[in-house]
C-alpha cells in the first residue's frame, strides 16, 4: 500500500526565482499603497539570502523523505488553460510533462525540443487512482492525458517546486486547483478535497512513498494598483498550519472580507487576471494561491507542521514562506 511519508509547502513567484539584484529594478514598475516599506539593497540582499536558504531546507527535507512520487498541488494561470474550459480540478495523467524553468537549471535537465523547457516524469497510476477516486468522492476533476497547450507545458506552480527541489528524476502527479481565476474554488472544499486524497494515498495498492507538495502564494498583489503585503493574514494561516487546525486556516481564508477601499483586490474590474466574474469568498488575486497550500495541509489535517521560514518582500510585495511536515 502507498505510505503518505511527507507534507512540502513552497512559495513559487518570481521573488523565488529573481535575485535580489533586480527587485528594485521591479519595484519601480510598480504602485503601492502608501505605507508600504522601501527596503535597502542590504535588506534585499538578507531577504533574498533567506529565501535560498528556506529553499535549501526544503529540498534536503525531501531528500530525507526519500519519495517515490510527489503529488503537486497548484493553481494554472493559462499555461494548461484558457477561458475556453477552466476546470475548478484538474488531474495530469500522463507519463511524461515539461514546463518552463528557471534560469539557472543545468542544461542536462532540459527538453531537447525546447531548450527553455525541463522534461520530468509522471506516475500515471497514482494520477488515475486520485482522479477516479475523487470522482467517487463527489468532486469531479478534469483529467489531461497531453499537455494541452504544447508551448506553455505544465502549469509553473508544479514545475517551479520540482526545480528547487528535485533533480527532475521522482515522478509527479500534478493536482491543479484554480485558485486564480474567478469563480474559484473556495478554502472550504479544498479542505474537502485534501481530506479525500488522504485516504485515496492510503488505498492505492502499490507500494509507494508519497510525499504531497503545496505550491503558491503567500500574500501577494503585484502590479494592482496600491499593492501591499498582509503580514499579519499571513502569520495567522502560519500559525494554523503549525498546530494543524487546517478547517480553521480554511474558515479563516474564507471569512476574509476585502476592504472595499483597496483597488489591489478589486475582483469586478476586468483586467490580466481578473475575469470579472464574482469571486468566492476570501482575498483576491495571487493571495488565492494559499488555498494550495490549505489542500495540500489538509491531506495530514491535526498533524502540527514546522515553518520553516516567512519572509516579507516588500518589493513584490509577496509573503515568501517555506514549510514542511515528516510526520504525517
Amino acid at each position: 500500500m502507498a505510505e503518505l511519508v511527507g507534507m512540502i509547502y513552497t512559495s513559487h513567484g518570481g521573488f523565488t526565482t529573481n535575485p535580489s539584484s533586480t527587485w528594485e529594478k521591479i519595484r519601480s514598475g510598480r504602485t503601492y499603497r502608501e505605507g508600504t516599506p522601501v527596503e535597502t539593497q542590504e535588506e534585499m540582499d538578507e531577504k533574498w539570502a533567506r529565501t535560498e536558504a528556506g529553499k535549501a531546507t526544503l529540498r534536503a527535507k525531501l531528500n530525507e523523505m526519500k519519495p517515490d512520487v510527489l503529488v503537486v498541488f497548484g493553481d494554472d494561470q493559462a499555461e494548461c488553460f484558457d477561458f475556453n474550459n477552466f476546470p475548478a480540478l484538474a488531474v495530469f495523467l500522463g507519463d511524461e510533462m515539461y514546463g518552463r524553468a528557471p534560469s539557472n537549471v543545468s542544461p542536462e535537465f532540459r527538453n531537447n525540443e525546447r531548450s527553455e523547457m525541463v522534461s520530468f516524469p509522471g506516475h500515471p497510476g497514482l494520477a488515475k487512482h486520485l482522479a477516479i477516486g475523487l470522482m467517487s468522492e463527489g468532486f469531479d476533476p478534469a483529467f489531461m492525458m497531453e499537455l494541452p497547450k504544447p508551448d506553455r507545458g505544465m502549469a509553473h506552480a508544479v514545475t517551479l517546486p520540482v526545480a528547487f527541489f528535485t533533480d527532475f528524476e521522482i515522478p509527479i502527479v500534478p493536482v491543479l486547483v484554480n485558485a486564480y481565476y474567478a469563480p474559484q474554488v473556495t478554502a472550504a472544499r479544498c479542505y474537502e478535497i485534501g481530506r479525500a486524497v488522504r485516504g485515496l494515498i492510503a488505498s492505492y495498492p502499490e507500494d509507494l512513498r508519497v510525499v504531497v507538495v503545496g505550491s503558491g502564494g503567500l500574500w501577494h498583489t503585484p502590479r494592482q494598483e496600491r499593492s501591499w503585503l498582509n503580514e499579519e493574514f499571513d502569520r495567522t494561516g502560519l500559525e494554523f498550519l503549525k498546530v494543524g487546525d487546517i478547517k480553521g486556516w480554511a474558515d479563516y481564508f474564507d471569512g476574509y472580507v476585502v476592504p472595499a477601499d483597496d483597488p489591489s483586490q478589486d475582483a469586478k474590474v476586468v483586467r490580466p487576471g481578473v475575469t470579472g466574474l464574482p469571486s468566492s469568498p476570501g482575498p483576491q488575486g495571487g493571495t488565492r494561491e494559499t488555498l494550495c497550500w490549505i489542500v495540500a495541509a489538509a491531506v495530514v489535517d491535526g498533524t502540527p507542521g514546522a515553518i520553516v521560514d516567512y519572509v516579507p518582500i516588500f518589493a513584490s510585495p509577496v509573503g515568501n514562506g517555506f514549510a514542511y511536515c515528516d510526520n504525517p
